[in-house]
């Protein structure tokens, strides 16, 4: 067989699913990305199925078709579908809290996101301490609660270190958050963002038929933008007169300029003739923000058509954009305000990716052979074989 896939259980939206664990290859990332049923997980960081008899036979039947070895040995087929989450119902004294706690969260200017997310992530804490006084908790009751936490729902780096700061911040209320600075968050997990090179760019925006379709994702490579940012776009961002966009409280409450290419221009006028909006550039079929969702599907469709087999999402855009420029020779420093970001360190990563130089770098066996065959000047047949 090729190519090897191990299928494990795991949990992800409070079902038992079956990941896809394989060694890193295009050619089988296609395999599996064409299955009908898989999808990916970043929380997990791999492809997965429904844990169901039917759907792992019939994945294992398509990955044998094409000769992938399959290793189930430490799948459990799952017999009957979860227990439904029990519904925790707060009590006054957890809603005061809880409200108190979005409030602190709020008055900090938080984004409407972030303060979600920690509420959904501290709740649970709140509930857990029950009668005991938040203020009472010890750094041991909040480490033993985190790993209990993380255990029980599977959670990723990303989430951990969300929780952790979740609670960090919880507890400011109430206590002197110095009695916690031992309480550490996990280490980023450290990974290669998925980039396209510039032929497929321009390929996936050929084979985008839909004008609003193309527009959008040509302002998102073009501008760096994210998929929030290029929805919150609204008609007056645009000054034609600079060539520059105005990308309005971003990621951490900043604005930012990004310079418009010249190459849209066409598109974008089409585009702003054909589609007048009122609210937002990009508007939905009620007049809201379009959705992230429909930027997804129709983004995957677009992909397929322009037979990329990369596990493309709108972030992957961005993550292009800051490559090439990196790898056109703009300064870290200018990439970073391009890109919005707050730490010079976050934009370092495009430097690991853009490879540019290192595909320059002759390879030593290619050295090797050359000089031999110099050394040898009648045989010009030199390789890497006695025969020739």
């Amino acid at each position: 067989m090729s190519y090897r896939v191990t299928l494990q259980n795991i949990i992800h939206k409070n079902a038992p699913q079956a990941a896809l664990i394989f060694d890193y290859n295009e050619g089988l990332k296609a395999i599996v990305n064409q299955f009908k049923a898989s999808k990916w997980s970043r929380t997990h960081t791999c492809f997965y199925v429904s844990n169901n008899k039917v759907t792992c036979n019939e994945l294992y039947v398509y990955l044998r078709k094409h000769k992938v070895f399959v290793d189930y040995s430490n799948l459990k087929i799952a017999s009957e579908a979860p227990a439904p989450p029990v519904k925790i119902i707060p009590s006054v004294a957890e809603q005061k809290l809880i409200q108190s706690f979005k409030n602190f969260l709020e008055g900090r200017q938080y984004s409407r996101s972030t303060v979600a997310t920690y509420m959904n992530l501290a709740a649970p804490f709140i509930n857990y301490m029950k009668e005991q006084p938040i203020g009472g908790a010890t750094e041991d009751d909040v480490r033993l609660y985190i790993e209990k936490s993380v255990k029980e729902k599977n959670y990723s780096i990303s989430s951990h270190r969300q929780l952790v700061s979740a609670l960090k911040l919880l507890l400011t209320l109430h206590k002197n958050q110095q009695e916690l600075k031992d309480l550490v968050r996990p280490k980023k997990s450290t990974y290669r963002p998925v980039v396209l090179n510039h032929k497929e760019v321009i390929l996936l925006l050929q084979r985008t038929l839909n004008l609003k379709h193309r527009c959008l994702l040509a302002l998102l490579y073009s501008c760096g933008l994210r998929v929030s940012e290029v929805l919150a776009l609204q008609p007056s961002d645009i000054d034609l007169e600079r060539m520059q966009l105005h990308v309005r409280n971003a990621k951490g409450r900043k604005d930012r300029y990004v310079g418009i290419a010249s190459s849209v221009l066409p598109l974008l006028h089409n585009y702003r003739n054909s589609y007048p909006t009122r609210a937002y550039l990009f508007e939905g079929a009620t007049g809201k923000s379009y959705s992230a969702s429909s930027v997804r599907a129709f983004l995957k469709r677009s992909c397929k058509a322009a037979k990329i087999t990369k596990h493309v999402t709108p972030h992957t855009l961005r993550h292009s954009y800051a490559t090439h420029l990196v790898e056109n020779g703009t300064g870290i420093a200018h990439v970073q305000r391009l890109l919005g970001h707050s730490k010079p360190e976050t934009t370092m990563l495009y430097t690991h990716i853009a490879n540019a130089d290192l595909i320059a770098i002759e390879n030593p066996l290619d050295i090797a052979v050359n000089k031999n065959r110099l050394a040898d000047k009648d045989n010009k047949n030199i390789g890497l074989s006695e025969d020739h």
